[in-house]
């Protein structure tokens, strides 16, 4: 049964292509193939919230991207889980990069960090529209030994 035959009152599940543009959404950060950002995000695309000095949009997203993997060559994104209904995505994932660079204001510490992502995507014919996302930043200042801050 395709997703057009489900009777009324049913949810419809995520499409393969919606998986398909969520991984390649996500393989960025590892391929560096930024022709893929303009085939996967729509053109008035919305990231919720904007990181400091972020511009809006598909360029918006493709500069991030590039910067982060300036700064850590290494980075990859590890996709735990992708669950949802057409059109409405959640993903669990994880950022795994060596902080061989400062970052937010810490000094590098050479060590393997891990930073969970929860992401909601909002996807429209094979394009997401938008993407709320949570990072755990506190959980990298953790592992750095930059959290807690000492009371100096």
């Amino acid at each position: 049964m395709n997703t057009e035959q489900i009777p009324s009152g049913f949810i419809k599940a995520l499409t393969e292509q919606e998986i398909k543009t969520l991984k390649a959404f996500y393989g960025v950060f590892s391929q560096h193939d930024y022709t893929v950002v303009d085939k996967v995000l729509a053109p008035d695309w919305q990231d919720i919230p904007l990181a400091p000095g972020q511009q809006d949009g598909p360029e918006g997203y493709k500069a991030l991207v590039q910067g982060f993997v300036k700064a850590f060559p290494d980075v990859q994104v590890n996709i735990h889980e992708i669950f949802g209904s057409h059109e409405r995505a959640g993903v669990r994932a994880e950022m795994v990069f060596t902080h061989n660079n400062e970052f937010m204001g810490i000094p590098a510490s050479g060590k393997k960090l891990t930073v969970t992502i929860h992401e909601f995507h909002h996807i429209k014919d094979g394009k997401l529209e938008k993407t709320w996302h949570l990072e755990d930043w506190l959980g990298m200042f953790a592992q750095t030994g930059s959290w807690p801050v000492s009371a100096q």
